[in-house]
């Protein structure tokens, strides 16, 4: 069986709504991949390999970061996908894979921990960063923005665009802005709004497709 688009959600708050509005949908899955890195590419690898769809769209919530001129509520895509801790620590700072020498992908290109994205469901793009540690301080927020240029982090969307690669199938990637990055504060997250503003944009763009 094959789909025309595989929406990723990694819980089920970032995808009752298309539930609710894509079903019966035939040329679009679903499919929840639970948290983390190694969830997102088991489930997106197993949809690969039974459905082959023709497209891959990340769905859900992130927070972002102090200087990325977002507002808790925006939604943005991603222009590309890095894996922010994927590495090595030295005294002299972070090593990423390319300062290490070790490809993520290689295929028709070679690519370390930034991932370039094909599909573009909003308007507003920016560099999205997958944490497999979720940033909790002012100063790790400055860090991990001012090495990696992101705007968004998240802890999926580097593991799905990483398969998506490896199999040749185009990827994307929206999310709603729950909150900002630095000293954690639940209480001024928005969950709730920001899932809901990210697949109101996501339907928006199917209709439109």
């Amino acid at each position: 069986m094959s789909v025309d688009l595989l929406v990723c959600i990694a819980t089920e708050l970032e995808g009752a709504l298309l539930r609710e509005h894509l079903s019966g949908h035939e040329g679009v899955r679903i499919v929840r991949m639970g948290v983390g890195a190694v969830n997102a590419a088991h489930a997106v690898t197993l949809a690969l390999t039974q459905e082959q769809p023709e497209a891959i769209v990340v769905c859900g919530v992130g927070g972002a970061y102090p200087g990325s001129g977002l507002a808790v509520g925006d939604v943005a895509c991603a222009e590309r996908e890095v894996y922010g801790d994927l590495g090595a620590a030295g005294p002299e700072g972070f090593l990423d894979m390319k300062a290490l020498g070790f490809p993520t992908v290689e295929s028709s290109t070679v690519l370390y921990n930034e991932l370039p994205m094909q599909i573009f469901p909003t308007s507003r793009r920016v560099t999205f960063v997958t944490m497999n540690t979720c940033t909790g301080t002012d100063a790790v927020a400055r860090a991990v923005e001012a090495r990696t240029g992101g705007a968004v982090e998240s802890m999926e969307g580097a593991a799905v665009a990483h398969v998506a690669h490896l199999q040749g199938v185009p990827v994307g990637e929206v999310r709603g802005i729950s909150n900002m990055v630095g000293d954690r504060d639940r209480n001024s997250w928005r969950l709730q709004e920001a899932s809901i503003a990210a697949q109101e944009a996501l339907l928006a763009w199917i209709d439109q497709r």
